[in-house]
């Protein structure tokens, strides 16, 4: 029976938990701008490129040169990760530990732990590096210091690299550097010139610092860390220069500490098409990576801004993303969870040990994305109104609508079951259930119009003096105490698609007309999935955020493009996956799993009920 390493066995493959909803705003990974297509294009032209075995040396020679030291000491790698684990086997081995200052990378403990070697834990949640405590631990192998760190954005100082070297030479200082260039201090200069290699001048940098706020803090880590030999720097062209595909990592360190990095890793890690767009990029990006770099920090304080206007704790980080803290896990995948139901992919960490109550919001790159991003925030934690549609939701109308989509059928000669009329809802551009009628009897070859479809349907609905109308079997889903314990905490508002008539009616005979502040219905405007209904009730009532509950995809459509966070009940019968396509961020039994909801972001819900 085979049996692998117990290290591989005691461990999980790196995944990353996600929501359920689509997005495609995807801002959970840190990565850069965008390359031009037609850049990529150009240089993948030669069929060498792709023939032949891939050859570092020239990147190497060019990022070298850009941070002023000699080719020997730098190692191109597939990423940092890479690299990381390069380290791992290279200095760790049972009875020398990797010193982790924690929250951080989650990959670089894997790979300590498949090296054999312990791993003590030092917290770091912000402020000060830990200096003191890392080096405290005797048997050190490797003592880690990422600045900006990953995922919470603080960041190290220089005297905090001298005191690791100095101290500990008999330990590999690894400064992890991948978010350099995002950072205030001087992480993305040169290091000090080498043989007579040239430096940069702190003008060209985005947002240099002045003369008179020089100090150790603002030190250049990679070129304080050069001077030692048992120190390592590791960067990247994944963040600042966006080619995270690429998976282009490296190292700069002593000649020897890189030769021996070289010696426990693949000939040729990186793809000859990966090398030929990062050299271009090296050698031509450099102005369009600065630019990134001043609008990342301009979005990151947008962002972080948002988030402290919502209540919420923000780190103060120094990457390409803003770090916050929400209290409770529950809230944490809340946001993650409301920000995908608009299309919106953040990163939370539910059970990350030190991390359970965070995210991660990314820098999109881009100002209509940002302001998105900050939109998407406010709905998300601060809700105005909770939006109802109210067939499937509050209202069972499985012996009204329903009934007489099957019976007006049937007075055309076609049956169709109850499972073909969820059919038809599941599918979507069901809102209006004259036109879903009509369209039915379409495709099973009966052709009427939809006047005549309305009328018969109508007078099934409303019924006459003989007949009652199917309309007086109608009743709430849920208690009514459940809707007024919902309107105690927050506005309520109806969006429907059914004529005002039916719907004021249902309402008055249900006794709940006066929980709701709004009822925008069939003569208001457009059918559900077209956001018109959602942005008229938001109109009405003066608010910009909200969610919204709906039972079918078309409710969870109108919305998401409304910028209204989506939530779904399985009480109108449509399955999960379907309203979770439609970009539901939850899906709950009934309204009742709603005020849950409203108590996580209890303080804000009471705001909005006293504003609106």
């Amino acid at each position: 029976m085979l049996k692998p390493n117990p290290a591989i066995t005691a461990g999980k493959a790196y995944s990353v938990p996600r929501a359920q909803a689509p997005v495609d705003l995807v801002i959970d990974g840190n990565e850069g701008p965008a390359t031009p297509r037609e850049d990529l294009l150009a240089l993948l032209a030669d069929p060498e490129v792709v023939r032949r075995y891939p050859k570092a040396a020239k990147l190497e020679a060019a990022l070298a040169a850009r941070l002023g030291v000699g080719p020997e000491r730098c190692i191109v790698s597939a990423g940092g990760d890479d690299l990381i684990d390069r380290v791992c086997r290279t200095f760790l081995r049972p009875g020398k530990s990797l010193v982790l200052p924690v929250p951080g990378f989650a990959m670089t403990r894997r790979y300590a732990e498949l090296a054999g070697a312990a791993i003590v834990e030092i917290p770091w949640e912000g402020g000060a590096f830990p200096t003191e405590a890392c080096l405290a631990v005797e048997d050190a192998g490797v003592i880690v210091l990422t600045s900006p760190n990953n995922p919470t954005g603080a960041v190290g100082a220089a005297a905090d690299v001298r005191r690791l070297c100095e101290a500990r030479p008999d330990a590999l200082i690894l400064v992890d550097a991948a978010y350099a260039e995002f950072g205030d201090r001087r992480a993305s200069g040169r290091a000090a010139p080498q043989g007579g290699g040239e430096t940069t001048s702190a003008a060209s940098e985005p947002n240099p610092p002045q003369p008179e706020d020089r100090g150790d803090e603002d030190e250049d880590l990679t070129a304080v860390s050069l001077e030692y030999p048992n120190a390592l720097v590791i960067r990247t062209l994944s963040k600042a220069w966006g080619l995270a595909g690429l998976r282009v990592g490296y190292a700069l360190a002593d000649a020897e500490v890189v030769g021996w990095l070289r010696a426990c890793g693949a000939p040729y890690p990186v793809s000859g098409p990966s090398l030929a767009l990062a050299l271009d990029r090296v050698e031509r990006g450099e102005e369009a990576m600065r630019r990134f770099v001043a609008i990342a920090k301009q979005e990151r304080a947008a962002i972080e801004a948002t988030l402290r206007g919502c209540g919420v704790d923000v780190a103060d980080s120094q990457g390409n993303f803003a770090f916050a803290r929400l209290g409770e896990e529950s809230r944490s995948v809340w946001l993650r969870d409301a920000m995908a139901g608009l299309g919106i992919g953040i990163r939370a960490f539910p059970g990350r040990a030190w991390l359970q109550d965070a995210v991660r919001i990314s820098v999109p790159g881009d100002a209509q994305a940002t302001d998105r991003v900050c939109r998407g925030l406010r709905a998300a934690l601060k809700p105005q109104v909770l939006l109802l549609d109210v067939d499937g939701v509050f209202a069972d109308v499985t012996g009204s609508y329903r009934a007489a989509i099957a019976a007006t059928a049937a007075a055309y000669g076609v049956t169709l079951t109850e499972a073909e009329v969820l059919a038809a809802k599941e599918a979507g551009d069901a809102n209006n259930d004259w036109v879903l009628t009509e369209r039915l009897l379409a495709e099973r070859g009966v052709t009427v119009s939809l006047a005549e479809v309305t009328a018969t349907f109508e007078g099934l609905v409303q019924g006459t003096d003989e007949a009652p109308g199917l309309w007086t079997r109608e009743k709430l889903l849920v208690p009514r105490e459940t809707l007024e314990a919902l309107a105690a905490r927050i506005p309520l508002a109806a969006v429907t698609g059914r004529p005002r008539l039916d719907a004021e009616r249902f309402l008055e005979t249900q006794g709940i007309a006066g929980l709701f502040q709004t009822v925008v219905c069939m003569e208001d405007g457009p059918a559900k999935p077209n956001p018109a209904p959602v942005l008229e009730a938001l109109s009405r009532l003066g608010v910009s955020s909200a969610w919204m509950v709906g039972d079918t995809p078309d409710d969870a459509r109108a919305a998401r493009a409304a910028g209204v966070v989506p939530l779904g009940v399985r009480s109108g019968g449509v399955p999960d996956a379907a309203l979770f396509a439609a970009g539901c961020a939850r899906v709950v039994d009934d309204l009742t799993d709603i005020l849950p909801l409203i108590s996580l972001i209890a303080a804000d819900a009471e705001e909005a009920k006293c504003a609106v």
